[in-house]
């Protein structure tokens, strides 16, 4: 019965006599599993959710990430279907219509919730494009790019993937490992989207390029060019770092999202070589700095609030649990697993 602290009533739990023992809502702790006990209650019949998933099962306003973030991954999917029925990319219908949404989506203060919205959880391959397109669109503004650049890099990080509507569903769909063949035959896709894009009227070049490059590493051991650093569009780049993380933080066919610490510590054991380390430090920056006041549940299972990040060690900041302080950066097999929004 441990594993129901730091849960979330989903309803009311009530005394054989009708009375509310703990309402709905309520985020439990020892003393209601105490109180429990003396009712006899039935463990077995407490439904409850974890905090972040009542968020998500709140009503949200109209305009909120979640909603655009499904209004514009809907959008994609028929596009897609579209371009790959009628041979054709319509520029223009993107930029006035899809393009809009993402950036705003991208002007949501809150960031986890953001992140949150964009994670790809079941319909993988449309709500990554526009979970990239989002995150893109961020880094874009914490770069300071110009409005114009931003659009662009909008557009690109959309549209970074179009090349998948040539390959097979059933190899992209798979939900064991690839063999050889069939990831060379993914791979192509970033060949295949190039000549899409370079060929559609009116689009500019970079949009094109960040199709075929967002694979590609700084170090060169990327695909499907194997270039290197200066060789690879800033936009590139970018898109490089939000299709890692989005990847990484959703769930995919073949692997479970991995929980924050692990996404973290992964970019940032790329952070030279792989992908362009100015872009990963702005990207990881802005993402540890809004950890200060949220409630996070650590690989222990406890929940508690962050309320302070070690300059020297950012990614293992001081959480309070209850009326105590844990600092991560000395309990070092502790780490931060989920954030809450």
């Amino acid at each position: 019965m441990r594993e129901l602290l730091g849960k979330m009533l989903k309803y009311d739990v009530t005394t054989s006599h009708g009375l509310v023992l703990v309402p709905s809502q309520s985020v439990l702790n020892q003393e209601h599993l105490d109180l429990f006990r003396q009712h006899r209650i039935d463990f077995m019949g407490i439904i409850t959710t974890t905090m972040h998933e009542h968020k998500l099962d709140s009503v949200s306003p109209p305009d909120s990430s979640q909603l655009l973030v499904q209004k514009a991954s809907q959008y994609a999917k028929d596009l897609f279907e579209r371009i790959q029925s009628q041979k054709k990319i319509p520029l223009l219908e993107i930029k006035n219509d899809l393009i809009p949404i993402v950036q705003q989506a991208a002007e949501n203060p809150d960031l986890f919730q953001l992140f949150q919205a964009v994670k790809a959880k079941d319909e993988y391959t449309h709500q990554h494009n526009i979970g990239v397109g989002i995150l893109s669109t961020l880094i874009g503004k914490w770069l300071n790019w110009a409005d114009n650049e931003v659009a662009l890099l909008s557009l690109a990080a959309t549209m970074h993937d179009v090349g998948k509507i040539k390959i097979s569903q059933e190899i992209l769909l798979k939900p064991g490992k690839l063999t050889s063949a069939e990831y060379d035959e993914i791979k192509r896709h970033t060949i295949l989207g190039y000549n899409m894009l370079k060929e559609t009227v009116g689009i500019n070049y970079r949009v094109a390029l960040v199709a075929l490059q967002h694979h590609e590493r700084a170090d060169g051991t990327g695909y499907p060019l194997q270039l290197k650093d200066s060789q690879l569009d800033r936009m590139s780049r970018i898109v490089a770092v939000a299709d890692v993380f989005h990847a990484m933080s959703s769930k995919r066919p073949y692997h479970e999202m991995m929980p924050f610490y692990e996404v973290v510590s992964r970019m940032r054991k790329g952070f030279f070589g792989e992908l362009d380390p100015h872009i990963v430090s702005v990207f990881l920056t802005n993402i540890i700095q809004n950890l200060i006041g949220r409630t996070v549940k650590l690989t222990d299972g406890r929940w508690g609030e962050v309320v302070y990040i070690n300059p020297t060690d950012d990614t293992n900041p001081l959480v309070k649990i209850d009326e105590s302080f844990l600092d991560l950066s000395r309990e070092r097999h502790i780490h931060i697993s989920e954030v809450v929004i």
